[in-house]
């Protein structure tokens, strides 16, 4: 049980009324998870208002609700308590009921449309091979120090949030990392937590379907660094044309990385493998085991993040050496037969740009890029052509295929992705449903020298079709099909 007068202590309440209640025992903001005793946030979803659930909440056995606005008919033994942002209070109740865990260990935020996963599980295992306990918040898995817990979204919901970030304080964690999603931070998930620092990576168009406009994506973005406190860092990549905008009203420390212009932090890529690459970050040479210019802005943030963090330079590039590619994000498998497959996590257009350009950097014109793709279902249907044409543009053959269709018909998706084609490009295309047939397509098509991209689910495991998901793993494929060739 905790003191009711300290758990909203930090928020501010506009009005209160009903009974006097002293203690509850826990905090849910989904009435079906409400216990006896419990404090009940009505909070206002993109599909649901938990305000229609108080009463199953009461029922349930909830003794204190808060509201942004009091039901009509009230219940003598609840206490009310009208605030005038719901989603923010759950933030700072959740926070409040596990005694504020992010307070108690240095956490930073990464935040983008691409990178940000790469970004920050390489500044997780950068600081484990500091010797440090880490804690890791992201799209693949959540781990606490070197125990994996499941990921279901990219940012978690504040109560998840919180308790993990508890047991990483508990279990001695000196450093959290974290992904924050434009989602969480427009619905205040992000609330209550106590960050050190913030890194955005870049923004292009993604989750159109959710935030209906990019200048509303883009604030969602900004508004995670708007809140920054004083004594924080904000580093950002000011080559996208969004980076200086994310540093205009922040309160934190500004810092800057950049492969083109002058910055606080700088790097030169001098020679690119497709097993890796040779840097130049401030001056210094460096050897990594990623490829792409994508990947050099990532090392690149976290280098500057680990040196505002306080770690010596010439540490962090020893370091940096040792660092592997994350799931799923440029993974490279080589086949028996001479080829490359590469699993990648690549779902916007400029993702897809990116690894794409990255594998023509290092082929030049020694091999052929043979690329699988598809598009989510009941997603942003715009980027679905542009998908297709930057594959075509930077391929020598496509295969448009399924990815997770949800509850579209997989042909339509395919169909809306072959009208971003002329009819040139439609001949090196090919469109074949079946995910795993096209993949096997693409490695038959494959000559000694040649890369097949997969890209779209890289580390997921499933494809959801009609709300059920299916086992299927790109990377198991992939193994799948070079066993065979070895027979």
């Amino acid at each position: 049980m905790k003191n009711v007068e300290c758990l909203l202590s930090g928020i501010k309440v506009v009005e209160r009324k009903g009974a006097v209640v002293t203690e509850v025992s826990g905090v849910e903001s989904d009435s079906r998870q409400v216990k006896k005793d419990n404090l009940f946030v009505a909070v206002r979803g993109a599909s649901v208002d938990g305000h229609d659930f108080i009463g199953q909440a009461i029922a349930q056995g909830a003794v204190v609700v808060v509201c942004e606005e009091f039901p009509e008919k009230s219940e003598p033994q609840v206490l009310y308590v009208k605030v005038e942002d719901s989603a923010v209070a759950f933030g700072l109740l959740a926070a409040a009921w596990y005694g504020n865990p992010s307070k108690e260990l240095v956490l930073v935020g990464v935040t983008g449309t691409n990178g940000k996963t790469t970004t920050a599980t390489l500044l997780y295992e950068m600081f484990r091979l500091f010797g440090y306990k880490v804690g890791l918040l992201s799209t693949v898995c959540n781990y606490i120090d070197d125990i994996a817990v499941p990921a279901t979204h990219t940012t978690p919901d504040p109560l998840h949030l919180h308790r993990l970030l508890r047991e990483m304080v508990d279990a001695g964690c000196a450093y959290a990392f974290m992904e924050v999603s434009s989602h969480s931070a427009a619905q205040h998930r992000i609330a209550g937590l106590d960050f050190n620092g913030a890194i955005f990576t870049n923004l292009t168009r993604d989750h159109i379907d959710y935030h209906k406009t990019v200048e509303a994506y883009l604030k969602a973005k900004k508004s995670f660094f708007d809140g920054l406190p004083k004594g924080a860092f904000a580093l950002t990549n000011i080559d996208d044309k969004s980076g200086l905008v994310m540093l205009q009203n922040t309160k934190a420390e500004k810092h800057t990385y950049s492969l083109r212009t002058l910055a606080d932090f700088r790097v030169r890529i001098i020679e690119s493998r497709i097993d890796g690459m040779t840097l130049e970050i401030n001056g210094k040479e460096v050897e990594v085991m990623f490829v792409g210019k994508f990947n050099a802005y990532n090392l690149l943030a976290v280098y500057g993040a680990a040196c505002l963090l306080g770690q010596e330079p010439e540490e962090v590039l020893r370091k940096m050496s040792l660092l592997v590619p994350v799931a799923g994000r440029f993974q490279t498998l080589h086949s028996s037969k001479g080829y490359t497959a590469i699993v990648d996590y690549a779902h916007t257009p400029d993702a897809l740009n990116n690894v794409l350009s990255s594998i023509r950097d290092v082929l030049g014109n020694r091999g052929h890029i043979i690329t699988v793709v598809g598009a989510g279902g009941n997603r942003d249907k715009g980027k679905r052509p542009m998908m297709a044409r930057e594959a075509v543009n930077l391929s020598d053959r496509v295969i448009l295929t399924s990815d997770n269709p949800r509850f579209e018909n997989p042909n339509d998706i395919l169909n809306d992705m072959l009208e971003g084609l002329d009819a040139e490009q439609r001949r090196k295309t090919l469109a074949i449903v079946d995910r795993r047939e096209a993949i096997r397509a693409a490695t038959q098509f494959a000559q000694p020298g040649d890369v097949v991209l997969i890209a779209g689910k890289g580390h997921e495991d499933y494809q959801e079709i009609e709300g059920v998901k299916h086992h299927f793993d790109d990377k198991e494929e992939v193994e799948k099909l070079f066993a065979e060739e070895r027979i």
